[in-house]
């Protein structure tokens, strides 16, 4: 039985999989042995139909290692475009184990020029999106009985980033979107985990260069491939994974973070309660040591990868 593979008798559908990082979820997964749902809508990076050629050329290139794949072109932002994926999945190879909710615009601008079109734009496909494909395939799972729910979030959200409130609000809500499933689907066996990627793709290809430190910076970029991101993306897919459930984790090259969550970092207690004057004097000085910095993403990760 050693020629078992970690992926063997699996069926994953990866969504935004006709390039960057959900191209190498996609083609890591079918050389470990999953059947693959390659879905991609082929639009440019700020949502615009183009063309179905990424995730055909993606299921061409699986089959020729030998893997087992299918083209999807619905769209993760319509609820029925997500219930057609997972009929897709089901149809072609009866069940459905794993989904990595990867698809993703930007729209990027500061907040005072943001329209609300920019805004909805972004959060229809990031946070709609997650939403609508784990809805269909909880479904599925919930009939099978295990499942593995893998999303894709961003320090843009975690930690904060400049011109990016659509972005970063989407984002965020998909990491609590991520915790809440957990909790409501555990006692079918399905888990819900995270991983925020560092990797050069198009959709950090737009990231403004207008300094020469800015210019380093996204050379250092282009140099984490997606394909690190994909070995705990296979991971929390498979049955070796099966008690990791409710995470958030990050992946910047050759390291992998295990992210924190919101909890109560200090408090301060006063008996006879607080008015407007003792917050002021007593709650707020008591408090400011521990004050959460207006860094952003890259203030926090500040060493070189690795």
């Amino acid at each position: 039985m050693s020629d078992m593979k970690p992926l063997d008798g699996k069926v994953m559908l990866v969504t935004g999989a006709g390039g960057g990082i959900g191209r190498a979820i996609a083609m890591e997964a079918a050389r470990a042995g999953a059947s693959v749902v390659v879905n991609d809508i082929g639009a440019s990076l700020d949502g615009q139909r183009e063309s179905s050629a990424a995730a055909q050329e993606a299921v061409a290139e699986i089959e020729k290692l030998g893997g087992k794949a299918v083209a999807n072109g619905d769209d993760v932002s319509d609820p029925d475009g997500a219930k057609a994926m997972v009929k897709q999945a089901t149809d072609a190879f009866g069940r459905l184990d794993a989904v990595v909710n990867n698809a993703g615009i930007l729209r990027d601008q500061f907040f005072h020029k943001m329209t609300f079109e920019n805004f909805d734009a972004v959060v229809k496909v990031h946070l709609y999106g997650t939403f609508n494909v784990s809805r269909a395939a909880a479904d599925v799972m919930r009939e099978q009985g295990s499942g593995s729910l893998i999303h894709m979030t961003s320090t843009s959200g975690l930690v904060g980033n400049l011109a990016q409130a659509n972005y970063s609000a989407a984002k965020l809500g998909v990491a609590a979107l991520s915790k809440s499933l957990a909790l409501d689907l555990q006692r079918w066996n399905i888990r819900s985990n995270c991983i925020a990627p560092f990797a050069w793709s198009r959709m950090t290809s737009s990231i403004k260069v207008d300094s020469p430190e800015q210019e380093e910076r996204v050379n250092r970029m282009k140099e984490m491939k997606p394909e690190k991101i994909a070995p705990l993306a296979l991971h929390l897919a498979s049955d070796a994974g099966a008690d990791t459930t409710g995470q958030i984790f990050a992946v910047r090259n050759n390291e992998i973070f295990l992210m924190s969550q919101p909890r109560p970092t200090r408090s301060v207690h006063r008996g006879e309660g607080w008015d407007v004057e003792s917050v002021a004097s007593h709650a707020i000085p008591a408090l400011k040591a521990s004050y959460v910095p207006l860094d952003v993403s890259a203030d926090v990760f500040c060493w070189d990868p690795v």
